[in-house]
């Protein structure tokens, strides 16, 4: 495959140069007749990327898989994980390459396209993604950023006229993600299942001194770096669940193969975020058992950490201090959730029975299947508007069909609030509840477009998504309740 000589990038392939046992040389599979589909104008200008690089010919090549990169070494990575549950054995890159590591403004940040043909580890794939998964990977991992989530981000998809064979048929097209590393609990699992503890040790020191300095600051022998590892990633980890739980994000497949070690949100398939308020809602069609409902999330992500912990017992040795660590993450993510939950209610200071009015208000909003962000949203302004009007509430009680129930709820909400200045307090909220989100059928809809060669949409909802706080008028019906066909949207892991 040429290299392109009119761009270059300094390239620094550190997860690669740790050896052929961690990564294979596998370079992408050229797409036919590559198009832009949309790009992330916002992530270039952040990654100190030059303006013109999407009216660039041989960057479109690149990054479509039909060229490389001058300097880049385009490897596939091995792991394994459990998969709902049930250890799957090796698994590993199926159609993600990485193109290698950049220094920029943000830091080093490795250049992934997914979706750029067949790898060792493709299991028989074609090694593809279709333009929808890519479309929505592409929006979310914006989206969550816009909300603050921690997160991979997507530079650009491309697109391709060829055919892709899924529950039908579809066209090809290519998402470059970027994130300081892409290494998962996996990864770990992998080499502890095969009993290379010596890769093990070393994926542990990489990670450490790449990617947690305030770490590898400390002199820590293999024991204590390891366990500072799984300390670390179990804080991440739990501050994660909380910000998937307060913005009402459903992953939908939360194997251990798709957990980022720093704490990311990775591999965007089958996720949604709520419309209608439910806790036991699944996303993703294809968990039959509803492993990965809203509700068990929290759940899932401390009984993958056990499994990461498993990986690293034959370094750290002493299952008390594993467990130790672990066991932090059920007094972390309470407090992490707590937090993030009273900043949606806009309150300041903490008070003993703050759980108890969370607790009830997501319970009676459970029962009428409440819009989730359009009540938050909602109720922001209604604080606002409560010290000069006693209707203020009104949005907010429309949302409910039983109003005795919220009535009393809003009641002692405004006791709650009693002490604070409402404008403030509004003003505050609106900061952290979001006036937009990836609605799945607005999702869709970007991408019924595309299907038709009409990219605008997605150009417009990525803009919208980074700035998600933002009043946005000409966007209004983007806010509002999702129609009744959106109940029908089916997404599975092939999304």
């Amino acid at each position: 495959m040429p290299a392109m000589t009119n761009f270059t990038l300094d390239w620094q392939p550190k997860f690669g140069n740790l050896g052929e046992t961690f990564a294979s040389i596998c370079p992408p599979a050229p797409l036919p007749a590559p198009i832009w589909v949309a790009h992330n104008e916002v992530l270039r200008d952040a990654l100190g990327l030059t303006e013109h690089l999407f009216k660039d010919e041989s960057f479109l090549s690149a990054m479509a898989g039909s060229s490389l990169l001058d300097g880049s070494s385009p490897k596939a990575s091995v792991y394994s994980g459990h998969q709902f549950g049930v250890w799957a054995g090796q698994l590993g890159d199926g159609r993600a390459i990485s193109l290698g590591e950049i220094q920029t403004p943000l830091g080093v940040q490795d250049i992934q396209l997914k979706g750029a043909g067949p790898t060792p580890y493709s299991r028989r794939g074609d090694g593809r993604a279709v333009l929808r998964s890519s479309i929505r990977e592409f929006l979310c991992s914006e989206a969550m950023f816009g909300l603050g989530v921690p997160t991979t981000r997507a530079l650009c998809v491309t697109g391709s006229p060829a055919k892709v064979y899924r529950e039908e048929v579809e066209t090809a097209a290519v998402v470059a993600r970027v994130s300081p590393s892409f290494v998962r609990f996996g990864h770990f699992e992998h080499f502890a299942s095969i009993g290379n503890i010596e890769a093990v040790r070393s994926l542990v020191k990489h990670v450490v001194e790449e990617h947690m300095p305030s770490l590898a600051e400390h002199a820590l022998d293999d024991k204590q770096r390891a366990l500072a590892l799984l300390q670390e990633t179990t804080q991440r980890t739990a501050s994660l669940m909380a910000h998937w739980q307060a913005v009402g994000f459903c992953h939908g497949v939360m194997n251990t193969d798709n957990m980022s070690i720093l704490g990311l949100t990775l591999d965007y398939g089958p996720f949604q975020f709520l419309d209608g308020f439910n806790a036991n809602h699944i996303c993703n069609h294809s968990d039959n058992q509803g492993r990965y409902a809203f509700v068990k999330q929290p759940q899932i992500g401390y009984w993958n950490l056990f499994c990461l912990a498993q990986a690293l017992m034959p370094i750290i040795e002493e299952q008390e201090l594993a467990l130790h660590a672990l066991e932090t993450y059920k007094s972390l993510y309470p407090d992490f959730y707590d937090m993030r939950m009273r900043e949606k209610l806009g309150l300041s200071d903490t008070q003993v029975n703050d759980r108890t009015l969370i607790q009830d208000l997501l319970s009676l909003m459970d029962k009428e299947r409440v819009d989730y962000p359009l009540f938050w949203r909602r109720l922001s302004h209604s604080v606002g508007e409560s010290s000069q009007s006693s209707h203020a509430f009104e949005p907010v009680r429309d949302l409910f069909i039983h109003r005795d129930a919220i009535d009393a709820w809003i009641q002692r909400y405004q006791d709650r609030l009693a002490s604070l200045d409402k404008n403030n307090t509004s003003k505050e909220m609106l900061r952290v509840n979001p006036k937009f989100v990836l609605r799945n059928h607005l999702g869709e809809l970007s991408i019924r477009q595309a299907k038709n060669g009409d990219y605008s949409m997605v150009q417009s909802l990525l803009k919208v998504l980074q700035t998600p706080f933002d009043e946005h008028p000409e966007h209004e019906a983007w806010a509002g309740l999702a129609p009744e066909w959106a109940s029908d949207i089916e997404i599975s892991c092939s999304s």
